[in-house]
């Protein structure tokens, strides 16, 4: 029965920490979660614990992991439980967390790491000038909108020939970044 409850008490724990790092409930705070679940443990020890735990959903998380990848983590994770690893019953809390919770934190984070208002449309022309002096220039128009079903806007940006080449050279760099990420991972 008391290990029952010791479960119950950790996956409401990790619960919490979702609520807090991916559903934004700021109103979930570790007092409460300590006061509600462990209110036996010192203070001292709760905080080590809840750390503990957040960090380990962190990393769960952050990798996305899958079934393989989360039953591989957590096995090294119990074969160091003195230098701050999980213990089996955490490990098995970890991963029933994971499996209910997975798309939904996954969603979070997507949700999260997107800007808004996004990109939905870009075109562009090139316009010659007739008039002394001035040369070709690039008419280009962004659309711009949300999520949720937004109205647009519109921008348009006028630029010469050099502004042209300065943000070819620009998207190239953050290209050549998202390919370097990309091979690290």
């Amino acid at each position: 029965m008391a290990e029952a409850e010791a479960s119950r008490s950790l996956l409401a724990l990790l619960n919490g920490v979702a609520q807090q790092l991916y559903y934004g409930k700021s109103e979930v705070t570790e007092e409460m979660l300590h006061g509600q679940l462990f209110p036996d443990m010192t203070r001292e020890h709760f905080k080590a614990f809840y750390h503990k735990m957040r960090a380990l959903l962190k990393s769960i998380a952050t990798a996305d992991m899958d079934h393989a990848q989360l039953e591989a983590f957590l096995t090294a994770q119990t074969r160091k439980q003195g230098a701050g690893g999980a213990d089996p019953e955490q490990a098995a809390a970890l991963a029933r967390f994971w499996k209910i919770h997975r798309v939904r934190v996954r969603e979070s984070l997507l949700s999260h790491s997107r800007w808004e208002p996004g990109l939905r449309g870009l075109s562009w022309r090139v316009d010659l000038q007739t008039a002394a002096g001035r040369g070709p220039l690039a008419l280009m128009e962004m659309e711009l909108g949300g999520s949720g079903g937004q109205d647009s806007q519109f921008v348009c940006v006028e630029m010469d020939e050099d502004k042209v080449h300065e943000v070819l050279k620009k998207m190239a760099e953050v290209q050549a970044s998202i390919d370097a990420i990309l091979q690290r991972t």
